[in-house]
């Protein structure tokens, strides 16, 4: 029988999820989903990936948030309350702000 070889894409999702891992990646991942036409699915879609690479367990367990509660927020159907949202953000290392919107010219 011939040696299974992992296919591409699934390097190119574990390199994905490493770095994931990192903080400023992540924050960078998440913003540019921000100016995304479809900007809340898009960004819940994103955050999900960011919490699955830093291990939704951590998560539940730093934002005493139920594990399974936490899948459902992160889910495509998932709707998050803002404090839920503030706490998942906070224990990924990041945090929600505001900035003036920028006038057209």
């Amino acid at each position: 029988m011939a040696k299974k070889t992992k296919k591409p894409y699934r390097e190119h999702d574990a390199d994905f999820v490493t770095r994931l891992k990192d903080p400023e990646f992540a924050y960078e991942y998440l913003k540019a989903t921000l100016d995304e036409k479809d900007m809340p699915e898009v960004f819940m879609d994103a955050l999900s990936h960011v919490a699955k690479a830093k291990g939704v367990r951590e998560i539940a367990t730093e934002t005493k948030l139920n594990r399974e509660n936490l899948y459902k927020l992160l889910s495509k159907d998932g709707n998050p309350t803002l404090s839920s949202l503030y706490s998942i953000l906070d224990a990924l290392g990041l945090k929600l702000s505001l900035e003036p919107k920028k006038k057209a010219i």
